[in-house]
């Protein structure tokens, strides 16, 4: 008879920290530029020359986008998805006849075995169609089945899934719950042993294609006990079995097309043949799948950035005021010159981060980060952008706009479907943290002891002495570079001069650096809680990593005569529009608000500014902030539905 299901976890911050960590992959088994950039080494050569893929690679790429491109004009209408909220059937029905669910999965699995360079592309593709089919292909292969089962599973595994992944079947990712987000030492979700079972009992939130999947991906808690180690573990479980139900489809502001759901699990037995890893690496899984799995967000903010760029360049042009196009008023001209270097750049850096994916011979981890961060962030500015060159027409919807008998722009839904990528496969907040966990891990191996209370004084001593070698070394290193040296990188110096930008990034990046272990010796163990300070420090790296890419690309193009010289000019004007977001975040490393806005947060939650709110009244509902989530049999509908 099995146990019972485990009672919700009551953890501590600091013990939620050292699940986190646990988590991690702890060694670094090969290069990374990033990890170097933020270590204050520019090593231009781990990028330079741009790498690029293999002919049969690009044989097969280009020969499916072409067959997808005419499947994207002639069988996805985007505007009837938003309208209807839902992908039609015969849609989803023609992508899997066209191997789009098996565009990353072995050929020898019945997949297409597409690189993630193209994958991306494709991705890319299909999501200017419509982003809502992107979201359910890309939930499907980034974090679904296929991905932790090509890096995880065993052979039977993955010769029992993968051809139904590849084909027919759809998977879906199973890890946050309603009182468990970017949290997940606070896990409920219970999977108990039970002879050769698992018996799972729990609730999952905002379960991307958990309406329509056959497959999912579940992470579970496994209680410890003879014979079994316990801990946050995966299973694939089959979306069909007794005690799964879907009891709601949610709705959202935008991608209203996407099949996300609530799914409750009540004594669900799933084969301990179905357990993915060993008990208690449901996290590593999770977070090793999300290195490659983050890079189909920024394939749709390109693919964003691309069409604002074509609408904004269009519009323009039709428009004008005061005797002019709009474009040639200094006001409007410079969004438009913002959205078409920074889609340069945010291309840049998904080709140079999936490329160096496909190679296999860097460290991505935090490339793949810094992408997922970048292009959030910037792929909703590009599209505010373009609803304020469009005015209002882009507050109108694109069904107005044809009711009135003009172009039909969907602006502001592009603006609505962009804006989950801040929050999407870890938010803005939680990737600062996270990458700036991986951006100081050289020193908190070497030092880390130093500020741990729990450690010895014998523990202590030793880091101080290793610590001591560590920094003797690195940090005269911090002081001189090549950025000084006017003759450096004259390889990028042709029409156009990109040199004085590459040897900014070496500069900066040691000041990076430098800035990095002053707030080290200054704050110590408090380092952890100075989130704003860490966000900091990492948008500053991402923008160094992006001017990177910017000028690696724009060579590459060069050398092949793609648009050289033109590609040049972006490159150029991007690196000067990110200089100087670079110069204002150095500024606000040590001049800014957070101590005073950590007193008002307190003041906020005492309710000392409450007579602030007094003059309106609160359209919300009644409810709990948060859903009761007891296991126990479901008291709904299951409105699951399957697309044959």
């Amino acid at each position: 008879m099995s146990a019972p299901p485990l009672k919700k976890p009551v953890v501590t911050e600091r013990e939620a920290r050292q699940v986190a960590e646990a988590a991690r992959e702890q060694d670094w088994r090969k290069p990374s530029f990033a990890k170097e950039l933020f270590l204050g080494r520019f090593r231009l050569g781990l990028i330079h020359p741009h790498p690029v893929p293999t002919g049969e690679a690009v044989r097969r790429g280009e020969q499916f986008l072409a067959k997808l491109h005419e499947f994207c004009e002639t069988r996805i209408d985007g505007a009837l998805i938003e309208r209807e909220a839902r992908i039609p059937d015969e849609v989803v029905r023609g992508l899997k006849e066209l191997g789009a669910l098996g565009m990353k999965i072995d050929p020898k699995y019945g997949g297409l075995g597409l690189t993630q360079v193209y994958y991306n592309k494709a991705l890319a593709l299909v999501g200017s169609a419509s982003p809502a089919v992107g979201v359910l292909l890309s939930a499907h292969q980034s974090i679904g089945v296929p991905q932790p089962l090509k890096l995880f599973g065993t052979d039977e595994q993955k010769q029992r899934f993968l051809p139904r992944c590849a084909r027919t079947d759809i998977s879906a990712f199973l890890l946050t719950e309603p009182d468990v987000g970017s949290d997940p030492a606070r896990l409920a979700t219970s999977a108990v042993p039970d002879g050769d079972d698992y018996v799972l009992d729990g609730v999952k939130l905002w379960t991307t294609n958990g309406v329509v999947a056959d497959l999912l991906v579940v992470m579970a808690r496994v209680p410890k006990s003879e014979g079994h180690k316990g801990g946050i573990t995966a299973f694939v479980v089959e979306a069909g079995s007794p005690g799964v139900t879907v009891e709601n489809r949610n709705a959202f502001m935008g991608l209203r097309g996407i099949e996300n759901g609530v799914t409750r699990f009540h004594q669900v037995r799933v084969p301990a043949a179905n357990r993915v890893g060993p008990e208690g690496a449901g996290l590593k899984i999770a977070l090793t799948t999300l290195n490659t799995g983050r890079l189909s967000l920024p394939a749709s903010c390109v693919a964003a950035g691309k069409w604002s760029l074509k609408i904004a360049r269009e519009w323009s042009a039709a428009r004008e005021q005061w005797g002019k196009p709009v474009a040639h008023h200094e006001a409007v001209g410079a969004k438009i010159s913002f959205i078409a270097a920074t889609t340069f750049a945010l291309e840049a850096v998904l080709d140079l981060s999936s490329q160096m994916a496909d190679e296999d011979r860097n460290d991505i981890r935090i490339e793949g980060a810094l992408a997922k961060l970048f292009a959030s962030e910037m792929g909703w500015r590009m599209a505010d952008e373009l609803v304020q060159i469009r005015g209002g027409r882009g507050f109108e919807t694109a069904d107005s706009l044809a009711a009135r008998g003009e172009r039909a722009v969907p602006a502001e839904q592009v603006l609505r479907d962009l804006r989950i990528n801040r929050i999407f496969e870890g938010s803005t907040e939680i990737m600062h943290l996270l990458i700036a966990r991986e951006a100081v891990d050289a020193h908190l191996s070497v030092a880390g002891d130093l500020i741990d209370p729990d450690k010895s004084l014998q523990d202590k001593a030793r880091a101080g002495a290793n610590a001591g070698v560590f920094y003797a070394k690195w940090l005269p290193k911090l002081v001189a570079g090549p950025g000084q040296l006017p003759n450096s990188f004259t390889e990028f110096k042709h029409e156009v001069d990109l040199s004085p930008h590459l040897r900014y990034v070496e500069r900066h990046a040691r000041k990076l650096a430098r800035s990095t272990f002053y707030a080290m010796s200054r704050w110590q163990g408090r380092m952890e809680t100075k989130q704003g300070f860490l966000g900091r420090i990492v948008d500053i790296g991402a923008e160094l990593f992006a001017m990177s890419a910017a000028c690696v690309r724009a060579e590459l193009l060069r050398s092949r005569g793609e648009h050289g010289r033109e590609a040049y000019q972006l490159a150029d004007v991007f690196c000067r529009q990110s200089r100087i977001r670079v110069e204002e975040l150095f500024t606000r490393l040590w001049s800014n608000t957070d101590d005073l806005d950590h007193k008002v947060v307190k003041g906020v939650l005492a309710g000392t500014y409450e007579w602030l709110e007094q003059g309106i009244v609160d359209p919300s509902g009644e409810g709990p902030w948060i859903a009761d989530t007891t296991p126990g049999p479901s008291e709904h509908e299951n409105v699951r539905r399957t697309i044959g």
